[in-house]
């Protein structure tokens, strides 16, 4: 058994005893066979942890800010659970070619949030391209639930919903044309998805509720 599986086994019990069950909607629109890009829209700091859960048996990679491997014990951690360093100052290569590379000839999938940040809901064109490249699909996914700590604990209130998977053309050139239809058809999905949920649902972000 992989240290990943190990994780996991602990994670879903600190989960269950803090948030109760989580609610899992058209988990079979998730490829079997083949490694996919899941992304969801970046709603709070423990989203990447519940989408790999909610997506297991499959195991992923996932980036994270290059802060958080400057601790040892944290990098270890971390990187055993799947995820690389980014440095969002200086944003190299590796940012694209280490999940195309994993896509394409690795057992893992990835988790991205295109719009890069908690606190920003345009997309970004970088999903876009590692799907083209490695060739592998996107799947929008979408949580509803807690996005604040105290929230936690209120238990039985997460759903994760998937979405059908997109599949960009290899053959169509990444212009400005091509990038906003395949962001589009990002963004509807997640609409679809938290209409699915819930129709009167609307995400606030905890930072702008504050001001």
């Amino acid at each position: 058994m992989k240290f990943y599986d190990v994780l996991h086994g602990i994670v879903v019990g600190l989960i269950w005893t803090i948030n109760g069950r989580i609610k899992y909607m058209h988990r079979d629109r998730l490829p079997v066979n083949d490694n996919y890009i899941l992304v969801g829209p970046h709603r709070s700091w423990w989203d990447p942890v519940w989408y790999a859960v909610a997506a297991y048996p499959k195991h992923f990679i996932f980036m994270a800010k290059i802060e958080l491997f400057k601790f040892p014990p944290l990098a270890w951690l971390i990187r055993a659970a799947g995820a690389f360093p980014v440095d969002r100052e200086n944003v190299g290569p590796s940012v694209i070619k280490v999940p195309v590379r994993e896509l394409k000839s690795g057992d893992r999938s990835l988790i991205m949030f295109p719009s890069g940040s908690r606190h920003s809901a345009e997309l970004k064109s970088g999903t876009i391209l590692i799907a083209k490249m490695s060739g592998k699909p996107i799947v929008p996914a979408v949580y509803q639930g807690p996005v604040k700590f105290s929230q936690l604990f209120k238990r039985n209130n997460t759903t994760i919903n998937f979405g059908e998977p997109i599949v960009v053309d290899r053959k169509d050139k990444l212009d400005k044309e091509n990038i906003t239809k395949y962001t589009q058809m990002i963004q509807d999905a997640f609409d679809r998805l938290d209409q699915e949920i819930n129709p009167d649902f609307v995400y606030v972000d905890p930072k702008h509720e504050k001001k």
